[in-house]
Parts: structure tokens; sequence; C-alpha cells
């Protein structure tokens, strides 16, 4: 919905409320007014209950009692009690009215009835309900016709009051039938003044800001499409003519931005036509063409660039194409070096085969030695036993002078024997673990064995010591005895020393044997390693050799498409890329590092 249509039916819908609102305040106004339905059924219904129920201010029911108490002395007890109730009842109303503030003519025509209803309400409470109560007839005739006379007076007070105050509640629905007219006259007046405003305000609306901003709007919505336009209003001064302005500046800022989109367009033609054909020429292989053309100034920078960016790539495609002739000849070197090598490492590989062979052959002679050099110890024990039973009889030989004495000397010479085995064994022990030291990783084994005979050797020291010292005891005691076989004893403990000397380099024999064989399939076992990896390295070197081949094939496809490009190429000689220092030097740094791989 635009604005216009919005302002119309705004104005429209607020004038329709207004007259809606004064057609609906006119009929309540209508309703509640003086002499309307809600007025006059109030009034009939006081009207009714004024006929049926007899005012308290008027002595009419008084006087009927009296009446009747007249006709029925013996109800007189009854109608005492009426009569004080209704008595009562008067007096309430009276003192209710001379509070309300009534109209002063119908006050004083109250007031008036006040006397007679006085002197009505004294005779009956002091003559005609004593006279009753003493049933005194000819009394209370008299008192009644007092009685009537009090209310006759009254009554006569009380009719020109009513007449007063219909006359007053005539005069009241007068004024209020003119006041009521007046304020719808009034009313009307006020009405019919605010319909005009809003119809005044609307048109003013429309005319001051609708009809401008429609106008405005047509005006933005050509200078949107491009269209020449002026802008209205530009004079005003207030919210509309900033607006108006605030267009006018953007239509002032627009043609601007047409002249100078038309002038960049003319750059912009100028330099992308340059550029397409510097491309063109790129797509085409021809790295020699330059952008030669005088670019604007917003556009220099870009110009420069791609010449730049053109050399550079043209630069770099030339080193490609120059490294990639140097590295296909240093590739052909790096096969021809890995075909020579991978022969030379067959040939390593067949000979560390032998070497291998050839151990395993040392090893089991080493074994077979070590078997020889037990079966020596064998035999040097059963001459150790021999030794042992010689002694024996050279002692049964001396049993003459002391059986004692040679079994005495006899202990304490293989006690000593025992000593000095442990102390040798305690030397070959600390010479076995130095040469199990020297070994390395190989003895450590043999280490732990040295360790364990020095202890054990150690040990049978610390029980020849005791032997020795229980002997000494007894040798005390046989001295003489002791001299006497001394010669033959001592002869058979050197014999038995020898042996046991002979009988402990063979244990150490038959131990070096034994770290020597383990040693020998140690390396063997080394040697074979060499040989799966030599194997393995003469695979690798094969394969080398086949990435090398696959790669100065696809270095010549490299250069052959590079061929397509056009730039200065460098004169070459006759030989070809291998004789200049960058080919050649590239295929020995390509050996090398081949070689290095290979023996790692």
């Amino acid at each position: 919905m635009t604005i216009r249509k919005f302002v119309h039916a705004g104005g429209a819908t607020l004038l329709i409320m207004i007259i809606l609102a004064a057609s609906f305040a006119g009929s309540r106004i209508n309703v509640i007014r003086m002499g309307g339905p809600i007025q006059t059924q109030s009034q009939q219904t006081s009207d009714l209950v004024a006929d049926v129920l007899p005012p308290p201010a008027y002595v009419i029911e008084a006087y009927l009692e009296a009446t009747l108490l007249l006709r029925d002395p013996a109800d007189q007890a009854g109608a005492a009690k009426r009569l004080a109730k209704l008595h009562d009842d008067y007096r309430t109303r009276l003192d209710f009215w001379a509070k309300a503030g009534i109209d002063p003519e119908n006050f004083a025509a109250l007031a008036a009835s006040k006397p007679p209803a006085d002197a009505f309400w004294t005779e009956i409470e002091e003559r005609y309900l004593p006279a009753a109560r003493a049933n005194d007839r000819p009394a209370m005739l008299r008192s009644y016709t007092r009685i009537s006379s009090a209310y006759s007076e009254h009554r006569r007070a009380i009719d020109i009051l009513v007449k007063r105050a219909i006359t007053y509640q005539a005069g009241l629905a007068d004024r209020a039938a003119k006041a009521l007219h007046r304020a719808l006259v009034m009313l009307s007046i006020i009405g019919l003044i605010i319909v005009g405003c809003v119809a005044a305000f609307c048109a003013m609306l429309l005319r001051r800001v609708v009809t401008p901003i429609v106008s405005l709007s047509t005006t933005t919505a050509a200078l949107a499409r491009g269209e020449p336009a002026s802008v209205p209003f530009v004079n005003r001064t207030d919210e509309l003519g900033s607006i108006a302005v605030a267009v006018d500046s953007f239509r002032r800022a627009s043609e601007a931005r047409t002249v100078s989109d038309a002038a960049a367009a003319s750059e912009q033609q100028i330099v992308n036509d340059a550029l397409a054909d510097v491309v063109r020429t790129m797509g085409n292989g021809d790295l020699t063409r330059r952008a030669d053309i005088e670019f604007p100034d917003s556009y220099r920078e870009i110009g420069d660039s791609l010449n730049s960016a053109v050399g550079t790539l043209r630069s770099m495609i030339k080193t490609v194409v120059e490294t990639a002739s140097d590295i296909e000849g240093g590739a052909g070197k790096i096969a021809t070096a890995s075909e020579d090598l991978a022969r030379r490492t067959q040939s390593n590989a067949a000979s560390l085969e032998q070497t291998s062979a050839a151990l395993v052959q040392i090893d089991t002679r080493l074994r077979s030695a070590a078997k020889a050099s037990a079966d020596t110890i064998a035999r040097a024990d059963t001459a150790l036993a021999t030794v042992a039973s010689g002694r024996s009889v050279a002692v049964e030989a001396v049993q003459a002078m002391s059986r004692v004495t040679a079994s005495a000397q006899g202990t304490n010479a293989v006690i000593e024997g025992l000593d000095k085995i442990a102390f040798q064994t305690r030397v070959l022990a600390m010479n076995a673990a130095v040469e199990a030291g020297r070994a390395g990783d190989a003895g450590r084994g043999f280490s732990v064995v040295a360790d364990l005979v020095s202890a054990l050797a150690q040990r049978a020291e610390e029980e020849a010591k005791s032997a020795r010292d229980q002997l000494t005891t007894a040798q005390m005691e046989i001295v003489t005895a002791v001299a006497a076989v001394e010669h033959v004893d001592t002869s058979l403990a050197e014999i038995a020393r020898n042996v046991g000397d002979v009988h402990d380099l063979l244990g150490g024999m038959v131990t070096d044997n034994q770290a020597q064989s383990q040693a020998v399939s140690e390396i063997a076992a080394a040697v074979g390693a060499m040989d799966q990896s030599t194997q393995q390295n003469a695979a690798m070197v094969e394969e080398t050799s086949a990435a090398a081949s696959d790669l100065s094939a696809r270095i010549q496809s490299m250069v052959q498409q590079a061929a397509a490009f056009k730039f200065e190429r460098r004169p070459r000689d006759a030989a070809g890329p291998f004789n200049h220092p960058g080919g050649g030097g590239m295929a020995r740094i390509g050996r090398r590092t081949v070689k290095s791989q290979i023996f790692a």
C-alpha cells in the first residue's frame, strides 16, 4: 500500500470512528437524559411505590390507625405499637429532609406541615391512647375530634407541598431538557470541528508530505534506472527538503560516476586487449612477447607485473629445459654406475658366501679341538687318581715307620696342593675375565663362568686353610715321624702338583676353545647377515638402475615438450650436454649418493 492510499484510508477510518463515536454518545445520552427511558422508568417505579405505600412524612396512616382504634378499642395494644412505629418513621424522614438540602420553597412548605402534625401526634400520645387504655369512649371521641382537626390542617399543608414539588419537578425537567439540548448542540459543533480538523489535517498531510514523497519516489526511481531527472523540493527547509538535497547529491554523484565509469571502461578495454594479446601468444608457446603499450596510471602496476611475470616464466622455462638436459645426462651416468655397482655387489655377495662356508669349517674344527681337550682332561683326572694311588703305595711302604706320620704328611701335601690349585684357578679365572672383557658382548657369558670359578677357588682356599690348621696340631705331635717319610711325601706331592697344573691348563684350553667356537659362530652369523644385506643391496641397485632409466626417458619427454616454448637458448658443444660442468658434476654427485646408500 502506498503512503497516499494509507493516509486516505487512515483519514477515512478516523472520520468513520468519530462519527460512530458521536452517534453512540448521542444514543447513550438520549437514554440517560431527563425524560429519557431510564429516568422515565425510575420515575414510574417511584410513583408506583408512592401509590402503594403511604409516605412516612404524611400522617394519613396514623389517622387511619386512630380511626380503627376508635371502632375497635380492644386492639389498643397493637394499635399503640403501630402508632409508635409510625411516629418514629415520621421523625426519621423529617430529619432526613431537613438535612437533604432541598429547594427552600419546598422545605418551607414541608416545615409548614410540621406544627399540625406535631399537634396530631401529641393528641394521640397524650390523650387518645390513654383514653383507649382506660376504655373511656367519650374521651376518645373528644380526642378523635381534635385529631381530625389537626389531620385536616396537616393535609392542607401536604397538598400545598405536593403542588409545589410537582411544579418544581416540572421546572427541573424543563431545565434538564434545555441543558441536554445545549450539550448536544455543543457536542455536535465540537464533532463537526474535529471532523473538519481531521479532514484539513489529512488534506495538508497529502499536500505537504504524501505528494512530495511520491514525487521524490518517482524521481529516485528514474535516477535508479539511469534516466535524467531533476530533483524537486530542494529549496524546502523541512525534512523533505533535506531528503531532496540528499537525492540531488546522489544524482550529481551518479552522473559523475557515469562519466568516470565510461573513462574507466575505455581504459580497461585497452588493457584487456593488451593482456589478451600477451596471454594468447603465451598460449601458443611464445614467451618473448611483452605488453609494450602505455598502460594508464591505474593499470601500470598490472602491466609491469604482467611483463615481470612473463620474464620470470621465460627464465623458469629456460632453466627447467637446461636443467632437464643436465639431469638427462646425469641420469644416464647414474644408470651406468648402478649397473657396475650391481655387478660388484653380486661379486661381493659370492665372496661373503665363501667366507661364511670357511667359517663354518673353522667352527667345526674348534668344536673337535674342544672335545679332544675335554678327553685329555679326563685322562689327567685319571693320572691324578693314579698318583694318589702311588702315594698310598708309598705310605704303605713306610708303614713301619709311622702310618700316622705318612697320613699326616700326605694330607698336608694334598691341602697344600689344593691351595695352590685354588690360587692358580683364581689367576686363570682373572685372565679369563680379562679375555672375556676384551671379547665384548661375545664373551659376556664366559665372564660369568669365570666369576663363578673364582668364587669356587676362593672357597677351596678357605676350606684348605681350615684343614691346615687342624693338621698343624697333629703335626706338632708327630714331628719325629714326619721327618722319616718327608722325602717320599715331597716327591709324590711334586708329581701331584705337576699333574694338577696340567689339568688346569687343559681346562683353560677347553674354555678358550669353547669361547673361540662361539665367537666363530657369531662371526659366521654376521657374515650370513652381511651376505643377505649385500644381496638386498644388489636388488636395490638394480631397481635404482631401472628408475634412473625411467627418469631419463621422462626427462627426454619433458625436454621435447618444453621445446615448444620460444626463448633464447644457450649454445651447446657438439659433444652434448654431458661435457659442460653442470652435467658432469651432477653425474659424479649421483654416483657418490648411490654408493653411500649401498654401503651405509
